[in-house]
């Protein structure tokens, strides 16, 4: 059987928001020390503390925001301890992960810093699960406040005279777990009481994030969205794509809310040694997001039918077992083929859900879990992930466009998944973008993309993103394993392209019509 895409290239559904090409970094591990912050002292290149080489990746992908401090870091931490001189920041216990001892070096400042420096929009997370409220209005008036006040004073004497611009803001994390192992209820009430005290000062107006669900819990969206929706702007989602799941779920009496306890003693399978037995199972993981979206969108039509509230599906990826060799509480993961096809086939659901997914924040920037870059002293990484966001970066802003795609099945041990997967868009009135994954590491991909509504294709240009072996990855002494290439595979006649797709591979096309 033959593919088949047909694209109605004058039918455009919505914007896809830049920021669904979000990141989020958390002191975890070496995310933040070793990977984005090694001090101004450092050898290793840096702009105020923070590595020059990270900077310049970040910024050719166009990298729109940045969540931080966590994450279930975010959870414990307590904004006063990352201000003023470095040197007199109290040291505290990461007891999330590893109970490393966190320096506090790399705060709020230091955060707004880095932000500028890569052009991305900051977004926060505040600490609704050991803070206080005092705590949290404290923070935000100090960031975003312009006048004359304690807190900004004391801003000011810390280097910065003029307020940040903060719009993204979120209202806890994981309440239903590490952050405070709350019912959806209880929650929903602290939502709307620490949503009164996040105040809005100046002309900078918060776009408030409440803590949403754990994949498929239907429960607590339908929750949040009845009690308090009304004072939110969206509604996060987390879902990773992982086997051997080790989080127990206890349900309530009423069978309603659930509870999460972590088993350890479980594995995630391997990073890099796996068969297609593992690499089938995650696909089927990674196109579940489609569903578990769909599941969450439709509660939330019920109550939100203009989709005033986004949905922002902000920790995503793969989790796997950390490196042989590694802190297991460091969460380091190597980044195969296999996670670059997840990347595309995710991106491309929450492009083809832009209506309500309004931004998503893969897991993590540098050196934990499906990391974009990996660092190892002065050496750097670019991940098969990393060229993905590279790749698939022509959707930020564009127009989602109209399609219809027959699919061909790819087939193991019984069971089958659709073996392409696309998303397409249009960045002004003469370019057509579109994004494919073939999913299937054995079999090419045969194609025809039908560009309706046009008089003739003028150009078209393709990048390709593949591997001999599907447990390929990149290396400090390999660093370019994998990375794009020109893509040629394609033929173009009237207004159709035929298209063939080698096996385990994303394709990006920009055609000129």
């Amino acid at each position: 059987m033959i593919n088949r895409i047909v694209i109605n290239a004058n039918k455009e559904k919505n914007i896809i928001d830049r920021m669904i090409y979000g990141h989020f970094a958390e002191h975890l591990g070496r995310c933040i020390y070793d990977g984005i912050w090694v001090g101004e002292s450092s050898s290793i290149p840096n702009t105020r503390g923070i590595r020059n080489d990270i900077v310049d990746a970040l910024k050719n992908i166009k990298i729109p925001c940045l969540r931080w401090p966590g994450g279930c870091f975010a959870d414990e931490y307590h904004w006063e301890n990352g201000i003023g001189p470095r040197d007199s920041r109290p040291k505290t216990v990461n007891s999330h992960w590893g109970g490393v001892i966190e320096n506090n070096h790399f705060g709020t400042h230091e955060f707004f810093d880095f932000c500028e420096q890569i052009g991305a929009e900051p977004y926060i997370c505040g600490n609704v699960g050991s803070g206080t409220i005092y705590e949290m209005q404290r923070w935000i008036e100090y960031m975003t406040f312009s006048g004359s006040s304690q807190l900004t004073e004391m801003r000011r004497l810390n280097g910065r005279n003029e307020p940040w611009k903060l719009k993204y803001f979120g209202i806890g994390n994981e309440n239903w777990g590490c952050g405070g192992r709350m019912r959806a209820e209880y929650y929903a009430d602290e939502f709307n009481r620490y949503n009164n005290y996040a105040i809005d000062y100046g002309d900078n107006k918060l776009y408030r994030i409440a803590a949403g669900p754990r994949n498929d819990n239907y429960y607590w969206t339908e929750v949040l969205m009845k009690e308090a929706s009304m004072f939110m702007d969206g509604l996060s989602l987390h879902y990773y794509t992982r086997l051997g799941d080790p989080v127990i779920e206890f349900v309530s009496p009423d069978g309603k809310n659930i509870r999460y306890i972590r088993d350890d003693t479980k594995t995630r399978t391997s990073a890099t040694d796996f068969t297609e037995k593992e690499w089938f199972a995650t696909m089927k993981a990674a196109i579940r997001t489609d569903d578990i979206i769909n599941g969450h969108s439709k509660i939330m039509d019920k109550y939100d039918p203009d989709k005033k509230v986004a949905l922002i599906v902000d920790e995503w990826g793969t989790w796997f077992d950390c490196e042989n060799g590694t802190n297991p509480s460091f969460l380091y993961q190597q980044n195969t083929l296999r996670d670059a096809l997840v990347a595309g086939t995710s991106l491309n659901i929450f492009n083809n859900h832009s209506d309500r997914v309004r931004m998503t924040n893969i897991a993590q920037l540098v050196n934990v879990l499906q990391a974009l870059i990996l660092t190892k002293g002065e050496e750097m990484v670019l991940t098969p992930t990393y060229y993905v966001y590279d790749m698939y970066k022509i959707h930020q802003n564009a127009a989602l466009l109209d399609f219809a795609l027959l699919s061909d099945d790819y087939n193991f041990a019984g069971d089958s998944l659709k073996q392409i997967n696309v998303s397409v868009s249009k960045c002004h009135k003469n370019e057509i973008n579109i994004t494919l994954c073939n999913i299937d590491p054995n079999n090419v991909a045969k194609a025809i993309c039908d560009i309706a509504e046009i008089d003739n294709i003028k150009e078209v240009k393709g990048k390709l993103l593949t591997s001999d072996n599907m447990t390929n990855y990149n290396t400090f002494d390999n660093p370019y394993n994998i990375k794009p290439e020109k893509f040629i595979d394609f033929d173009v006649k009237n207004c159709n392209i035929y298209i063939k797709l080698p096996p385990k591979s994303i394709v990006s096309l920009v055609v000129n019509v």
